[in-house]
């Protein structure tokens, strides 16, 4: 379905209505394409009647700003990033989603029986095959209550840590125990914990129990207090990263034609796995009112590994930030249709998650 909207776009600044005009075919045929269009093409393909000669000196003038370059001796051009960018924020058409499109996305992402980390995978899983880029969802963790904890004997000197927050998710860690641990120790540490929780998060149960254990207010001894420690710093600090769930990670490597831009994408992989690029994720979502659109290296996440990012926030009914939704690809994603298709599962994310 064409999302682009049938009210004119506003013209950017410094550009008159047959360069707008140029610029704006020249990235929508990379966009379909990835190839570079010449003016004999867009001569067929633009609305007003110009020669090629025309067109030629209005794209050299195109070049001249910035906004267009010559790949290799081709007489063709492509858009910059800055070029891309001036045609996201002047020149790009979209619309709303169809109800039945909004149908279909309600639908994928019902929950029905299915776990919140599963619904989750699920939204990645699917923006990634509406938009044939990489799909990203971004949760925070540890914020909520936690439910339960217990402690699960492996081996000697081997524990398994369970816990389960209130919404229902299941997280095990396993921690290395004391030697001459008893078997009673792990069940008293998980019933000090469980006697503790009354509603608090992961960051919260940690500073209660801090405090209990310098303070010797625990009633345990010193080999339950360690296990007590190790199962609740075995969380870290994902309470403030949060949870990344990536999908279609492949299809990064579709265009990849050059040794380069392989050994980039590889290092946009690695950046993805840090905990700083999921805290950075959330920082982009909670300085965002809508949808933003990063190309190349505006975000300070990726370099300039030729990827473009849209992202949006997740927010609740309190509209607190809830996590990111967004989607990584080449910088030739198809913009107009992927931002109303991520701006409107962060809002049904947003729901299920508050």
């Amino acid at each position: 379905m064409d999302h682009r909207s049938k009210t004119p776009p506003r013209l950017p600044p410094g550009l008159d209505v047959r360069s707008a005009a140029v610029l704006r075919e020249i990235v929508e045929q990379y966009v379909e394409t990835g190839e570079p269009t010449g003016s004999r093409t867009l001569s067929r393909l633009l609305p007003q009647k110009l020669s090629p000669a025309t067109i030629r000196n209005v794209m050299a003038d195109l070049t001249d700003a910035g906004l267009l370059f010559a790949p290799h001796t081709s007489a063709g051009r492509l858009p910059t990033d800055r070029g891309l960018r001036l045609f996201v924020d002047g020149l790009l058409q979209f619309g709303e989603l169809s109800d039945e499109e909004r149908g279909a996305i309600n639908r994928t992402l019902a929950q029905s029986g299915r776990s919140m980390q599963d619904t989750l995978a699920q939204a990645s899983a699917m923006l990634s095959g509406l938009s044939a880029a990489a799909g990203l969802v971004l949760a925070p963790k540890g914020e909520g209550p936690v439910k339960h904890i217990e402690f699960v004997p492996l081996s000697p000197g081997r524990a398994l840590v369970v816990l389960v927050s209130a919404d229902g998710q299941v997280e095990n860690r396993i921690i290395e125990t004391p030697p001459g641990l008893p078997p009673s120790a792990l069940q008293q540490a998980g019933n000090y914990l469980n006697a503790q929780l009354s509603g608090l998060s992961l960051p919260e149960l940690r500073r209660r129990v801090g405090e209990d254990i310098a303070a010797n207010r625990t009633a345990l001894d010193e080999l339950t207090n360690a296990v007590v420690e190790a199962g609740l710093a075995s969380w870290g600090d994902e309470g403030r990263a949060g949870a990344l769930i990536l999908r279609g990670q492949s299809r990064l490597l579709e265009d990849v034609d050059q040794l380069e831009k392989l050994s980039a994408i590889q290092a946009l992989f690695e950046r993805l796995e840090a905990e700083e690029t999921m805290l950075r994720l959330l920082e982009l979502a909670e300085a965002s009112d809508g949808v933003r659109i990063f190309i190349g290296a505006e975000s300070g996440l990726f370099g300039a590994a030729g990827v473009s990012m849209v992202v949006a926030p997740a927010r609740n009914a309190q509209d607190r930030i809830v996590g990111a939704i967004g989607v990584i690809g080449p910088t030739r994603i198809n913009y107009g249709r992927i931002i109303p298709v991520v701006d409107y599962t962060a809002r049904v994310i947003g729901r299920l998650l508050g």
